[in-house]
């Protein structure tokens, strides 16, 4: 039986599936997605959503949806589904639907009178092409399928309306047509590897509604173009593929593409294949570079993100060769900000100033994972070009203090991950002394010491070992409090109680600044005041600012983003500091945390875990469907317990 199956009763109940969503996508950019019963509900929901360089660094939506209608003794029965105007659902063809299943790709069963028909979905690799593969299972008697493509040719961040400006004109191909609706965009060609007749039918549907832009408080209504349909007799045991894509293929073998797709899948058969499957998602490859993106739909390479979860997207699998690809792109970011120069790559937000202490923390995971030797021999020397450049002071928003501790202005721009504005300055405004830059600083002080010992360079060795005494000296004095937990910064005398979870990183980093009563003291108060069954909430409960609900329009999504709301990858850093604190005593409820996300593979986006859930019961996902570093985090405590289990 399929590890991600819903049946009969589930796919035709539309208030509970509506909201389940699938992702697939082509490791360069381009992307797939839609609800599981093919009815779009977001602004970018697309079966081929692709990036257009030549008009803006965003994903446009090509080919909105595909509805197929099976055609029998002159009997219409349209298997798609749309919602229009006044909560409207038309032509409601999900009641067809027997099961859907997601094993290797998205394969759904319908069944209509005698017919049963299986389609399967997939997105060629690094090419910008969807594919569907029809499969007429049985039928008792001449069947007809037509295929009417719904077209947008628009970006994920605008709506298309209809208008006197969109280009009719199609041109036939091997067994297809292309057409491109407006001037800038690629021509979009859409092939079968059967004959077909083309119908031309030009003709606006309108009023389509996506529900979830209502819910975040968005404009939400847009009308999609049809050109027409293609039509094709198919008979019982045969399968037709349908292509669309940004360049022709040669139809005689597309049949024999399909069955290459679906046999280099790893099939998601359990937990962790499922989680790997969502991990090469993020992974990116364009023009010779890689990139890891932050998350689905919308999202791009931000350098926090990427050095936090590229160890857990690739080491944890043993895809090593992934890990140092990416590390090549970052490596050539990271030298040219160091130089002051313009970022000939794509990533974004390298400027903030823990960014580079995450980097130096992504090389220790290589270290760990690999070997130092390989570590030193790949990293060494990046490694120290970095720690050496922080200490100079270079950095213009990290600043080495005579204490040895590190301090960052944050008061007008955000400059944490906690980075959610309102009239363009920060709603936590963080700064000063910033307590995880602190323990990240600590950390990379002696990991760089463990390099430089490993290396033989006893004088470098020995000044990083001194700084990370003085780091040591000050940070209990700088963030202990009273009560037993560490504040969350702290700048010109004002020291910030409220209960948050960037304390955590003090105990989960491998190295510590705090004692093992100190770490106790932290691990108990996060699992009293922060920890969830879907993450480590970013507020305390008991704080007057607790805001769990990450609901509405986006100025109150805005207030909530770090206010309460429970984050996947801090419950890693948790659970990791749960295992070093209270070591094989912990296995069991590290066991019961996980299960709380193995349960999330089968909401909100299946296969993958979204950006966010409320801090409040029923813990619902929020935010962006697929989030690489909360994917990322959960890898990395799979793989820490097998490596638990098997002492």
């Amino acid at each position: 039986m399929s590890y991600l199956r819903f049946d009969k009763a589930q796919m035709t109940n539309l208030q509970d599936i509506l909201p389940k969503e699938i992702l697939r996508s082509n490791r360069s950019g381009a992307y797939s997605c839609t609800t599981l019963v093919d009815c779009n509900t977001r602004k970018y929901h697309g079966l081929l959503v692709v990036p257009v360089p030549e008009l803006d660094d965003e994903n446009h939506v090509l080919l909105s949806s595909l509805d197929a209608t099976v055609i029998q003794h002159g009997a219409e029965f349209n298997l798609g589904l749309h919602k229009y105007n006044g909560d409207n659902f038309s032509p409601r063809g999900h009641k067809y639907i027997r099961e859907f299943d997601s094993l290797q790709v998205p394969t759904t069963v319908y069944r209509v009178g005698g017919v049963i028909l299986k389609r399967e979905m997939m997105f060629q690799h690094f090419e910008n092409r969807i594919i569907i593969r029809y499969t007429l299972v049985d039928a008792h008697s001449e069947t007809t399928l037509r295929l009417q493509p719904f077209l947008a040719f628009r970006s994920v961040r605008e709506f298309t309306h209809e208008n006197s400006h969109l280009n009719r004109d199609i041109h036939p191909v091997e067994n297809g047509i292309k057409t491109c609706l407006y001037r800038g965009y690629p021509d979009l060609y859409m092939q079968l590897n059967c004959e077909n007749r083309f119908v031309f039918r030009p003709d606006w549907y309108r009023g389509l509604e996506y529900p979830k832009e209502q819910e975040r408080g968005y404009a939400s209504n847009e009308d999609l173009y049809v050109p027409g349909y293609f039509e094709f007799q198919i008979r019982k045991g045969e399968s037709v593929v349908f292509a669309a894509g940004l360049s022709e293929v040669k139809t005689e073998g597309l049949a024999d593409l399909a069955d290459f797709e679906l046999k280099v899948r790893t099939p998601r058969d359990n937990f962790y294949n499922t989680l790997v499957n969502s991990a090469h998602q993020f992974i990116v490859h364009r023009e010779h570079e890689d990139y890891v993106l932050a998350g689905y739909p919308w999202f791009k390479c931000r350098a926090r993100d990427m050095f936090v979860s590229l160890p857990g997207l690739t080491l944890t699998n043993n895809e090593v060769k992934k890990y140092e690809d990416v590390m090549r792109t970052a490596e050539k970011a990271v030298r040219e900000f160091m130089a002051g120069e313009k970022l000939t790559v794509s990533v974004k937000e390298i400027e903030h100033p823990d960014v580079l202490l995450w980097a130096v923390w992504c090389i220790q995971q290589y270290a760990g994972m690999v070997s130092m030797e390989k570590c030193i021999e790949k990293y060494g020397q990046l490694l120290l070009d970095i720690m050496e450049w922080l200490r100079a002071g270079n950095h213009p928003n990290l600043e080495v203090r005579p204490n040895g501790l590190v301090y960052a202005e944050g008061r007008d721009k955000a400059i944490t991950w906690m980075n959610s504005t309102a009239g363009g300055r920060p709603i936590v405004p963080r700064t000063g002394y910033i307590v995880e830059f602190n323990a990240l600083w600590y950390n990379a002080l002696m990991f760089s010491a463990e390099v430089c010992r490993t290396m033989k360079d006893d004088r470098l060795t020995s000044e990083l070992e001194q700084a990370a005494r003085l780091c040591a000296e000050n940070f209990v004095p700088m963030f202990w409090n009273e009560f037993g937990y560490l504040c969350d910064y702290c700048v010109d005398g004002y020291r910030n109680y409220e209960v948050r979870p960037n304390m955590i990183f003090s105990v989960a980093l491998d190295y510590s600044p705090l004692d093992s009563k100190q770490k106790k003291s932290v691990l108990d108060y996060c699992t009293k005041e922060l920890s969830t069954p879907k993450g480590l909430r970013s507020l305390s409960p008991k704080s007057g600012a607790y805001n769990p609900m990450y609901v509405g329009p986006q100025v109150q999504r805005d207030y909530a983003y770090h206010q309460g709301t429970a984050w996947p990858w801090l419950a890693g850093f948790y659970m990791e500091a749960c295992l070093k604190v209270y070591k094989m005593s912990r296995l069991s409820y590290v066991d019961r945390l996980l299960v709380g996300y193995e349960e999330e593979l089968f909401y909100h986006c299946i296969g993958t875990i979204p950006e966010l859930f409320d801090g409040n019961p029923p813990f619902s996902g929020r935010g962006a469907i697929s989030f690489a570093m909360n994917v990322s985090g959960i890898m990395r405590i799979v793989k820490l317990l097998d490596k638990y289990n098997t002492y």
